[in-house]
């Protein structure tokens, strides 16, 4: 069901604010030196106010990327700042050449106020069931019916 209280969802579904990236390194080498220096780098996300939670994917052949939720965007901001954030984006940019990274792009996104839950991960009243009617498109004033005639 729609709703504004997600005080019952996991970790990611409390977040607002959420980031996704990714590093594609210039070879085997740079991934080592970031595998080494991943560890105390989440580690200290990990500890820091408004973490939610995070996972980091991999693409062939060099490319590492993370998800990461936070309970709002100022302490995801906080994070990029941080001792060893900071330190791994300036090894893999400041040289101004591809020597560690050959491309790399993040992207920030804030949680609309509404969402949806169902179950034992809905705040008001623990029900599973649906809306009566899609929310409505851009196009639309009101969406169609979930249950076809």
């Amino acid at each position: 069901m729609r709703t504004t209280d997600f005080s019952a969802a996991p970790p990611q579904g409390q977040a607002t604010a959420m980031f996704i990236g990714a590093t594609r390194y210039s070879g085997p080498l740079a991934m080592w030196h970031t595998i080494r220096t991943w560890g105390p780098m989440i580690r200290q996300m990990k500890r820091m106010s408004g973490y939610r939670w995070h996972t980091v994917y991999y693409q062939f052949p060099f490319t590492l990327g993370t998800i990461a939720f936070f309970a709002d965007q100022d302490a995801m901001l906080k994070f990029a700042r941080s001792r060893h954030h900071r330190e791994l984006m300036c090894w893999l940019t400041d040289s101004g050449d591809a020597r560690h990274a050959t491309a790399g792009f993040i992207r920030l996104f804030t949680a609309q106020p509404h969402g949806y839950s169902n179950g034992e991960w809905r705040a008001e009243d623990g029900s599973m069931s649906h809306m009566p009617t899609w929310t409505p498109l851009s196009t639309e004033v009101t969406g169609p019916s979930v249950h076809r005639s």
